[in-house]
């Protein structure tokens, strides 16, 4: 009696270590239902075709477009340029919101060139946008989701989900998370001594996301700082011998020149694609969950993030703030990823 209660025993224990072993592949081959809002930019470009050839892990639902390194126009063709590079012309692309809700239009052609793509020559896609705003295409999508299922990358200004939140509040159903590229705190801003350019862009839309309640992560200049380009990180992606990789390599060699000569630093950040990275790696990053407040207030600190990272106020955390990664670990990523394109 007591051999069969053992056996038993071990028989019970076994079916329950294939049922977790089970539910834990299930998991990790579950996909993320995704939109990527962007404004191409070179690095959103970088950043797309990195997420493009990355279909095992990234449904990629739909590109929404928005003004912010250049116009709509350019952000919204170089948007379906990458789609055409990565051979994905399945996925929709939808032009959203052409200025900030209340601010002046502000671009970063300095640091972008005239076209948003410094260092490759531009054309005009062959396939056009889709038809319909992108601000409806994320109101009709996530009002009819499952449950807290889609996730919305955001590359630039948060126009359009703010846009899509002040018509039509109970979208936050559909959504499981945003993750932001946007923000800086111990590091310091890069068009203001304080602001990072994406929340100086459009702070109001940033203000309207973070009291939505939906859960949000930021990826700011804190981490983008500390994962830059090398000589031998732009050699293993120049070595893939490929269209994609020739053209992240021809896009980085001009894009980082600005930075690496502004702050003095030996490589240059490839800010957007870290939230690529993020959503396939997250342990890649480091963070802790923050109250995070931006400033609208017209003066000096106008588009900064404020970061309670120590805890000061007590306040509710409405963000996880990512402040370091694995710069190595990164550039192999990104570089894997490329592989597999043309």
């Amino acid at each position: 009696m007591y051999r069969y209660a053992q056996k038993l025993h071990h028989l019970l224990w076994s079916l329950l270590l294939l049922a977790l072993i089970t539910a834990t592949n299930a998991h990790a081959a579950e996909k993320i239902d995704l939109i990527i809002d962007t404004d191409p930019g070179a690095d959103d470009v970088v950043a797309l075709l990195f997420a493009l050839a990355s279909p095992e892990e990234l449904n990629i639902r739909a590109l929404t477009t928005v003004a912010g390194n250049v116009r709509l126009d350019k952000t919204s063709r170089n948007a379906r340029l990458a789609r055409e590079w990565a051979g994905r012309e399945e996925v929709p692309v939808y032009a959203g919101a052409p200025k900030p809700m209340m601010r002046t239009p502000i671009y970063a052609e300095n640091i972008h060139g005239k076209e948003g793509l410094s260092g490759v020559v531009v054309h005009e896609p062959k396939k056009g946008l889709d038809e319909g705003n992108a601000v409806n295409y994320l109101i009709d999508t996530l009002k009819s989701a499952k449950p807290h299922s889609i996730t919305i990358a955001i590359l630039g200004p948060q126009t359009n989900l703010a846009l899509a939140l002040i018509q039509a509040p109970e979208i936050v159903q559909g959504i499981k998370e945003v993750v932001i590229m946007g923000g800086a705190h111990f590091n310091g801003g890069n068009i203001t001594p304080v602001a990072e350019f994406n929340l100086f862009a459009d702070p109001h839309a940033a203000q309207v996301v973070l009291k939505s309640g939906v859960k949000l992560t930021y990826l700011p200049l804190d981490v983008t700082h500390k994962i830059l380009t090398s000589e031998a990180r732009l050699k293993q992606i120049a070595a893939l011998n490929n269209n994609a990789g020739k053209l992240v390599g021809n896009i980085l060699n001009e894009y980082v020149k600005g930075d690496m000569e502004h702050y003095g630093i030996p490589g240059g950040p490839v800010h957007d694609a870290t939230v690529i990275a993020y959503l396939l790696k997250p342990e890649l990053f480091t963070g802790r969950s923050v109250n995070v407040v931006v400033d609208s207030r017209e003066g000096p600190t106008f588009g900064q993030t404020i970061v309670d990272w120590y805890d000061c106020l007590n306040a509710p955390k409405n963000a996880f703030w990512v402040e370091s990664g694995d710069a190595q670990g990164f550039f192999d990523l990104l570089t894997q990823r490329l592989a597999r394109l043309k």
